[in-house]
């Protein structure tokens, strides 16, 4: 089970911010990095959500209590205004491991109302029938990969591009712009309605870095291993040997936690796993970023709305 370790010196009582390192017992390796919280109401450790730095942390000195994120790769400094108050809605992606509790967490985030779109719903959307991406994988792989209903068969599909570098690179190219644009629509969606954020639920993240460089934030849902073990085999009833060959398959959940700028840890009581949801939520709907560009857009249309309306109804001559 993972262990939070305070800063010996940190107290609340007199300081503002606490460190908090996440150590893997298997290794006692600590993850890099932080979040700085007030201290908390009770005297209780406060949950899990770390900022990604590239050192280790240390008891900051006392701040405003305005609640801001330090980031200690430039210790000492609190962060410009400009940072605190950014320009733009942004993308948080968020990914995990098999077992590792992705599909719970994202249902707390939908029970707070946030925005989530799930990438592998639109990447099966985009290869139906009567589709641009469908027609093209046909012609590229043949009637071979087709169901009797039309559908794609992503078992006969799958294995052809097993160990086949190109194809796989010929299918990517065929999905991914597909994919991308339906986010796109997605995201515009979303953004109207006047969120400040949108979540997309991507497993492949740090795997394939196609959509990375689009995400502000990045999430990972971690658990320890033993505890991914023991969920895998009682979820899918499988052996030991069968759900490690599983767990060995993807990427560690250790190493997408190094890469992440969130990481939520489940491995103990979902009741603490919800709290850190909650706190990582209430940080990121803390952003104004969404503001100037959504009224801006929203003025563009209305401006365009009423240039029509005066073209149609005073300028244009009635027929």
């Amino acid at each position: 089970m993972s262990v939070f370790k305070r800063t010996p010196e940190a107290s609340p009582e007199r300081v503002f911010c606490l460190g908090w390192t996440l150590s893997l017992p298997s290794t006692g390796e600590a993850l890099p990095g932080q979040l700085c919280l007030p201290p908390p109401p009770l005297p209780c450790c406060p949950p899990a959500i770390w900022l990604h730095t590239d050192q280790a942390c240390s008891v900051p000195q006392a701040g405003p209590s305005s609640f801001p994120v330090r980031d200690h790769r430039n210790r000492g400094a609190w962060p410009p205004v400009t940072s605190l108050f950014p320009r733009k809605m942004f993308l948080v992606g968020l990914t995990g491991g098999i077992a590792s509790g992705k599909s719970s967490v994202i249902q707390v985030f939908q029970q707070l109302g946030c925005a989530v779109i799930d990438v592998d719903v639109i990447a099966r959307h985009v290869v139906q029938p009567g589709y641009p991406a469908h027609r093209r994988i046909v012609e590229a792989f043949g009637t071979e990969v087709l169901l009797e209903n039309g559908d794609i068969d992503r078992k006969v599909l799958g294995d052809l591009i097993f160990n086949q570098p190109d194809r796989r690179h010929l299918l990517n190219s065929i999905t991914h712009p597909e994919i991308c644009k339906e986010m796109m629509k997605e995201t515009f969606k979303f953004f109207l309605r006047g969120y400040r954020y949108v979540i997309l639920d991507i497993p492949l993240l740090f795997e394939t870095k196609k959509l990375l460089k689009y995400m502000k934030h990045t999430v990972v849902v971690y658990c320890d291993r033993d505890t991914q073990l023991a969920r895998l085999m009682q979820r899918n009833n499988l052996n030991r040997d069968d759900a490690e060959a599983r767990i060995k398959a993807q990427l560690p959940l250790k190493d997408k936690a190094r890469m992440a700028r969130h990481v939520l840890d489940n491995s103990g009581e979902w009741s603490v796993t919800k709290r850190q949801v909650v706190l990582l939520h209430a940080e990121l709907e803390r952003s104004l970023e969404y503001l100037p560009l959504r009224l801006g857009v929203l003025t563009g249309l209305a401006g365009i709305a009423s240039l029509l309306y005066l073209l149609t109804h005073y300028l244009l001559p009635s027929p």
